[in-house]
């Protein structure tokens, strides 16, 4: 995103009263007093807030091309760690960080993307707060945490406690377990031969959601690894974004019209 404004952002997490942060890049051609669309990108196991700003891979270009193609404010938190995978904390930094954006600036819609344990984070603040949320890419994710085996020591960390110990935390961040909370249009992309995230979780999520008539664009190649390459990053991107509500003229009806009234308690459903 060359000649755009970065700001390297410290704010203080309402949740626990750490210091916090993110980037916040503006686009080349910013104007305070019109509205903007908003991605926030989230980053991989092992990685900080500059993966999704400075990384050369294929999915970290494609979500910076595509902020940059739309004139969007670009968000990368650190989302809590390196190693974070949507705990709680994570879940409140990110809720926080899009509300004061909304505050700060004229928000038309919010779109997340994220690639990994970003794109298994992604789904799962969509399930968890789809009233924020006008669209999600996820790339390379999981949307089982119940039956996901891998970084087990990180997820324990983020989620405080192990599957035994807290099971119905690690079914309220899985995506599979709840499509009627992703009403927004949905961009999925999962590989065959990925081990270190296996698709199946993912691939019977864009099932369910296609049985429901939902709004969703699942791309499966089935003989890559853990990766998502540029082009399909970027239809995934392109998709949420045209299959999304209409942009809001004012930035400020969107706090209305984005608004998903969902019951406090959701049915549970069976994968």
């Amino acid at each position: 995103m060359e000649n755009s404004t970065t700001q390297d952002v410290v704010f203080t997490a309402d949740c626990d009263g750490t210091q916090q942060k993110y980037v916040l890049l503006h686009p080349v051609e910013f104007k305070a007093d019109a509205p903007h669309d908003v991605l926030i990108a989230l980053h991989g196991h092992g990685s900080d807030r500059w993966q999704f700003v400075k990384d050369g891979r294929d999915e970290c270009r494609a979500a910076r091309d595509f902020a940059t193609e739309h004139k969007m404010l670009y968000v990368s938190p650190d989302y809590r760690a390196s190693t974070s995978w949507m705990g709680s904390k994570a879940e409140s930094d990110v809720a926080q960080i899009i509300n004061d954006i909304k505050r700060t600036h004229r928000v038309s819609r919010v779109f997340l993307c994220g690639a990994s344990m970003g794109g298994a984070s992604s789904l799962a603040f969509a399930v968890l707060h789809p009233e924020l949320i006008d669209g999600v890419a996820s790339m390379n994710g999981t949307a089982n945490f119940v039956e996901y085996e891998n970084f087990q020591d990180a997820i324990r960390e983020s989620f405080g406690g192990s599957k035994t110990d807290i099971p119905l935390e690690y079914r309220k961040r899985s995506a599979e377990f709840w499509p009627e909370r992703l009403a927004m249009p949905v961009g999925l992309t999962v590989s065959g031969r990925d081990s270190a995230v296996p698709p199946q979780s993912v691939l019977r999520l864009a099932n369910t959601l296609k049985a429901r008539k939902g709004n969703v664009l699942l791309i499966y190649r089935k003989t890559m690894g853990h990766s998502t390459q540029y082009s399909d990053a970027k239809a995934i991107l392109d998709y949420v974004l045209q299959s999304a509500r209409p942009k809001s003229a004012t930035g400020l009806s969107n706090r209305v019209a984005g608004a998903r009234h969902l019951p406090k308690t959701a049915p549970l459903a069976k994968p």
